[in-house]
């Protein structure tokens, strides 16, 4: 069985994969994981037939094309699509339901799993204290004790200053492009520690349980006729 994973960035990418891989060994035998970064999450299209601008590049912005490019060329095989998106500050059920519609719509004959990260990718990452501190042993407990897991804070942030310290403030004002490498960094170290079952962020176990669940599903079904 083979998992197509769109993601909005490299990080994400890196913390999905790394838990991922965890959860499908004990749902499934044999598998394949492809990660597929974009620059950011981009904006839903007011034309979902439209082609993509020339120079779009993020998540939402190239979904209606990928879609359709995956249903053309994957069905009828043991693929399953994953797309993965940060909330930011949106309504939750007005992302799901858009991301749905576009599946139904552009790629009907695909299983497909889809995790919202309230607020961010990050958010993941500091739901598993321990990795966190096996990772950052001088990480900064006091600030991860403020934070309200899967609040929408400003999550990048608090997790910043939970392993910089006084040095977070400076990188938090440059902000992009110059976090990209540290969130990736982060995402490296940290994910490497973590346990899906040690995770307490709530959007994390929506998605874990929507993937193992289709995942099963799919197995027992037979996979593709």
């Amino acid at each position: 069985m083979h998992f197509e994973v769109l993601t909005e960035d490299r990080s994400g990418g890196i913390v999905v994969e790394a838990l991922m891989k965890q959860i499908l060994t004990s749902v499934v035998p044999f598998f394949t994981i492809s990660i597929r970064p974009h620059r950011g999450k981009g904006d839903m299209p007011d034309h979902w037939y439209a082609r993509p601008e020339k120079n779009a590049s993020g998540l939402l912005d190239l979904l209606p094309a990928k879609l359709r490019a995956y249903d053309k060329v994957c069905s009828g095989t043991d693929f399953v699509l994953v797309v993965i998106m940060d909330l930011d500050n949106h309504s939750p059920e007005e992302i799901l339901q858009g991301l749905q519609a576009m599946c139904s719509e552009f790629a009907p004959s695909l299983p497909n799993v889809i995790g919202i990260c309230v607020e961010e990718t990050e958010s993941w990452l500091m739901a598993d204290r321990q990795a966190l501190l096996e990772a950052y042993p001088d990480a900064d407990m006091s600030a991860l004790g403020e934070y309200i897991q899967d609040s929408v804070c400003g999550t990048w942030e608090v997790l910043c200053r939970v392993l910089l310290g006084e040095k977070a403030s400076g990188l938090i004002r440059v902000g992009y492009p110059a976090i990209g490498q540290y969130k990736q960094e982060w995402a490296i170290n940290i994910s490497r520690n973590m346990e899906p079952n040690r995770n307490q962020s709530p959007s994390f176990m929506r998605f874990s349980r929507q993937l193992t669940d289709s995942t099963l599903e799919f197995a027992i079904a037979g996979g593709r006729e």
